[in-house]
């Protein structure tokens, strides 16, 4: 695709993100953001008629989207979930090479460059909880999807989800970093039973944490967009009450967009709402000359804010290395309310959008370490 075309439905795409602090809560430890990448330079002297400072803005070179669920006592989780957010966008900003088209030949490197950019922010977690001892043992989960049309980029750690639905199905992109999806992969554990295990809350891979290796493990896949397709990413407050069959119907009944992620989180809270809930959706136009011009504006809400859409994809994945790790128990994934002040109302979610521990033996992981890329077709 010419660089020209890629613009366009980059800058044709719709998002819009929403977040909850759920029924049982006090504080809404999630995060999540969605933007657009472009160039600026700013003018500080010309002979050309530009008023004084001005800032020039190129074209959109790619979107943006992120979620992260945040884990710790008091504000501990809510910290660890701002702060991944703000030095990945601190990491991006200062990395020209983001605001280029990819090159087939560099995929390879910019992959690994995805890796380093998660633990780089887990290096910086585990810095701040050293020097805080309120904030010690705080972590978050981290998913984030990167668009470069027609390519999508999704790094992650932890057990927050990145899906593609496509054509009426829901495909889930990321691995959740527990240890009864370890259990599963080993046969130690019915895939039917994983939701409702124990296990299922106790994280071996999250961004703060301790692996027996000293760093986290980066996730990465990579998928081919398709219009008409739609990028979903959620913490896990939103899957753990609604199947893929179910996130499928909801979000390819409508195209509004706000009206989609109020309705799955409704369902949430509906069906228990123990935890915050968080949801982006990303949607690409489904013809080029059904679009319509749209200029991104933000709309700031009181916790959420951010949405973007983009071009979803044809599946194509980078199998992620896998090891060992110390497990470490989520304690705010209990059910019981996490302590702190009242921060919002389950009645008021935040939204925006954008328009243009010991828990027993280590379960090895049964898969290949095979890191290279793998490209694979949705079923």
């Amino acid at each position: 695709m010419r660089s020209d075309e890629s613009a366009i439905r980059l800058a044709k795409t719709h998002a819009y993100g929403m977040t909850d602090v759920g029924r049982k809560r006090r504080v809404n430890q999630d995060q999540f953001l969605i933007a657009q990448l472009n160039k600026s330079m700013l003018v500080t002297s010309t002979s050309l008629p530009l008023n004084h400072r001005s800032r020039l803005y190129g074209g959109i070179q790619g979107l943006l989207f992120l979620v992260a669920d945040g884990m710790g006592g008091h504000a501990a989780g809510e910290k660890a979930s701002s702060l991944a957010i703000d030095n990945l966008i601190t990491q991006l900003l200062n990395s020209v090479h983001w605001f280029f088209q990819i090159d087939h030949d560099c995929e390879e490197d910019f992959i690994e460059d995805l890796k380093e950019l998660l633990k780089n922010t887990h290096r910086r977690i585990l810095s701040e909880s050293a020097v805080n001892a309120e904030q010690q043992g705080m972590g978050t989960t981290l998913t984030m999807a990167h668009v470069v049309w027609p390519r999508l980029y999704v790094v992650h750690a932890g057990d927050s989800r990145c899906y593609l639905i496509r054509g009426g199905e829901c495909q889930q992109l990321t691995t959740d970093h527990t240890l009864a999806r370890k259990l599963v992969e080993s046969g130690g554990l019915k895939p039917e039973d994983e939701a409702t295990s124990r296990w299922s809350n106790v994280l071996w891979n999250v961004l703060g944490g301790q692996n027996e290796d000293g760093d986290l493990i980066a996730e990465v896949r990579r998928a081919t967009l398709e219009p008409g397709d739609t990028i979903l990413l959620c913490s896990d407050g939103l899957y753990r009450y609604l199947d893929e069959a179910t996130l499928a119907s909801v979000v390819s009944g409508s195209d509004d967009l706000p009206a989609i992620c109020q309705d799955l989180i409704n369902r949430a809270n509906d069906a228990g709402g123990e935890d915050n809930i968080t949801v982006v959706l990303a949607r690409p136009c489904r013809s080029q000359l059904g679009c319509s011009e749209s200029a991104m504006q933000s709309s700031a809400g009181s916790g959420e804010t951010n949405t973007n859409d983009s071009d979803p994809s044809k599946l194509s994945d980078t199998d992620p290395l896998i090891q060992p790790g110390q497990f470490a128990e989520d304690p705010s994934r209990d059910g019981q309310p996490a302590p702190g002040p009242e921060s919002a109302d389950s009645a008021n979610p935040r939204g925006g959008d954008f328009l243009p521990g010991d828990v027993g033996p280590v379960i090895r992981d049964t898969r290949g370490n095979d890191d290279g890329i793998e490209d694979t077709l949705p079923g």
